[in-house]
């Protein structure tokens, strides 16, 4: 019976009719790509890149306490440092007059104040800079009608989180500049994790524009690359908190934690209300960090088990990549914690975990949009 192939997407190409039963000659009908859809994908993935180094930086600010140097949200005047010493001085004044500056920087340098702040000024810069990256290509875009209406809605939908994202920041910002010495590991955890989000929106969206050849993938696997990419965003939530709270420097033995590998109820929810105990209580989060962690490589392994023991064996290379890239995350965590978390190591375990939000964020894309996404239905008699 002849069948035809409907609902493909990401490019503008002819499919030929062919058979359900003749997986080969399916998986040999590759699509004739678009130049324009190829410079929205590389531009999309230009901008992914961008967010990817901005967290990094991020994370560089954060672990060298330097969040709270710019005590002030100016959009568009903060764009240039201080140009003069006078200038520099304002601004290290301004920094005096908060409480970590007070009761942990006193007798601060401004040659050291000046290492401080400018970790977090570029990282400032880059979110300007992605909101140029995004919005004048973006703009151009749609002016030369290279974008088809059904992203359009998604495009502007990631422009608008990361404009909120900008908001977040300055709102994480805030709450260390009056009565904390730090940010909250609340609003920390927050920003930390809506910026993977986004991340993970422009990625799986320039993803979806790759032509590829059609695959036969039950649709299980699909599920379970999806739950993979929420588990994992999950994790860099718990691994947001650790952060905030500095609970990767104590308790700093595996596989034990607190003693045993199940820590005593009373040390686990000792405070009230007990919600509480999840992200304020260091030996909590850092136990539920262990926990999601653990969750996370034996569901990878699972999945590469179940794709290993289908015949074709679909997408092997993605499954394979995202459970190597799980366990040298995994390694890697524990090391940083048995050495109580040195800013190298550090830095280092939280760029891995963009590397393996990436390879699963990839790799669930190619298989939420394979064939399942592309029915093969019987054609109608006569055709």
């Amino acid at each position: 019976m002849g069948h035809h192939l409907h609902g493909v997407r990401g490019t503008d190409y002819r499919v030929l009719p062919v058979l359900a039963s003749d997986p080969d000659r399916m998986h040999s009908i590759l699509p004739r790509p678009d130049p324009r859809w190829r410079a929205v994908r590389l531009w999309l993935y230009a901008v992914a890149a961008l967010i990817f180094a901005m967290v990094l930086v991020g994370g560089a600010t954060r672990l060298t306490e330097s969040g709270l140097s710019i005590v002030e949200w100016q959009p568009v005047t903060g764009v240039l440092p201080p140009l003069s010493e006078t200038a520099w001085q304002a601004e290290f004044e301004k920094y005096q007059a908060i409480p970590q500056y007070q009761q942990v920087n006193r007798g601060m340098s401004l040659a050291d104040f000046k290492a401080i702040y400018r970790w977090e000024w570029t990282h400032r810069l880059m979110g300007r800079l992605i909101g140029a990256a995004f919005l004048l290509p973006f703009l151009w875009f749609l002016w030369r009608g290279w974008i088809r209406p059904g992203l359009r809605w998604r495009l502007w939908a990631i422009f608008g989180l990361g404009t909120v994202q900008g908001a977040v920041g300055w709102w994480m910002v805030a709450s260390g500049l009056s009565e904390r010495t730090s940010v909250s590991q609340y609003r920390l955890a927050f920003h930390l994790t809506f910026a993977c989000v986004i991340y993970a929106g422009v990625l799986w969206t320039a993803q979806r524009m790759v032509p590829r050849p059609i695959e036969l993938i039950p649709r299980r696997m699909a599920v379970t690359a999806s739950i993979l990419v929420l588990l994992l965003l999950a994790q860099i939530y718990l691994g947001a908190l650790v952060a905030g709270l500095r609970a990767g420097l104590i308790y700093n033995t595996w596989p034990l934690i607190d003693g045993a590998i199940v820590p005593k109820a009373a040390s686990l929810f000792f405070e009230q209300p007990w919600w509480r105990n999840f992200f304020e209580n260091t030996l909590t989060v850092q136990f539920n960090h262990r926990m999601m962690a653990y969750a996370i490589w034996l569901v990878t392994l699972w999945h590469l088990s179940d794709v290993w023991r289908m015949p074709s064996r679909p997408c092997l290379a993605g499954a394979a990549a995202l459970f190597a890239v799980v366990t040298l995350q995994a390694a890697l965590g524990i090391v940083t914690l048995l050495y109580q978390a040195p800013l190298s190591l550090a830095l280092a375990h939280q760029g891995m975990a963009m590397v393996v939000l990436t390879v699963a964020v990839l790799h669930a894309e190619r298989l939420a949009h394979s064939e399942l996404s592309t029915r093969v239905i019987p054609a109608k008699a006569g055709h």
